[in-house]
């Protein structure tokens, strides 16, 4: 379970999608996720299902690397499906014991759960297609007008693509110590929920100690390269906007307005 967590991981390439700005792509994914929480019938999210595939398809991105990732949520979507399914008022279809299954619950379901796939499935193709230095500067340079409130953005861009980066490692040093627990007998897959709840416990401890472990390190490392933040810091790769990022950029705003028209006449 824990090897199909791909969250921060970055697969080289040379496609459209790898080869935007970052920027483009940070924006382009509030854009998304906005159109997305604004769609309100079956052509909005046809269109949205559409945009996902074509974008998908466009990075080269496997599938199953899709997949993977949504593999351990599965949970959580078929959760918020029925809680929708079963919670929201409209026209019987079914009634058993104290629940109603109304044609507005199944099309509040399938709308929940092709919203929270599509919402994953989007992030993923940032972190996918976006290295963690270049995310870095994008968020940055996006993030620069809050510096004129003291905000400290360097450092605030610098944590969340740290934290993004060690996402995979943190989950392969988990595995490490799992494969090394069962070896000595632990059991962490049989027994009741609370059994298997408290045979993961003490993965805390080692897991807690190699976290700080190399935070130390890498704390250790950054000050041996003089590293001071901000200040007179310069890059090997200067972020410029290009023509296709613009034409990027004017897509997801048509998107978006387009979703939004769509909303607002009730297609």
């Amino acid at each position: 379970m824990l090897k199909d967590i791909t969250l921060g991981q970055y697969f080289p390439g040379n496609t459209i999608v790898h080869r935007l700005d970052p920027r483009t792509k940070l924006i382009l994914t509030v854009v998304f996720i906005a159109a997305l929480f604004t769609a309100k019938s079956y052509i909005s999210y046809g269109i949205m299902l559409l945009t996902v595939a074509v974008c998908i398809g466009l990075s080269r991105i496997n599938l199953k690397s899709i997949f993977k990732g949504l593999k351990p949520l599965v949970f959580i979507i078929i959760l918020s499906g029925l809680l929708n399914l079963l919670y929201t008022q409209g026209k019987p279809i079914v009634e058993f014991w104290i629940f109603t299954i109304s044609w507005e619950g199944v099309r509040a379901a399938v709308f929940m759960i092709l919203r929270i796939m599509m919402l994953i499935t989007g992030t993923f193709l940032l972190t996918y297609t976006t290295s963690p230095i270049a995310l870095t500067d994008g968020m940055e340079i996006l993030m620069n007008p809050l510096k004129k409130i003291k905000v400290p953005v360097h450092e605030l861009a610098m944590m969340m693509s740290i934290a993004l980066r060690f996402i995979p490692t943190l989950i392969e040093e988990t595995d490490k110590i799992m494969s090394a627990q069962k070896a000595r007998g632990a059991d962490f897959e049989t027994g009741k929920l609370t059994d298997r709840a408290k045979a993961l416990l003490p993965l805390l401890v080692p897991l807690f100690v190699s976290a700080f472990r190399r935070a130390d390190e890498l704390a250790t490392a950054m000050e041996c390269r003089c590293y001071h933040g901000d200040e007179s810091r310069t890059r090997m790769k200067t972020l410029k906007m290009e023509n296709i990022d613009f034409a990027a950029l004017v897509l997801g705003i048509m998107l978006l307005a387009g979703i939004i028209v769509l909303s607002v006449f009730g297609l």
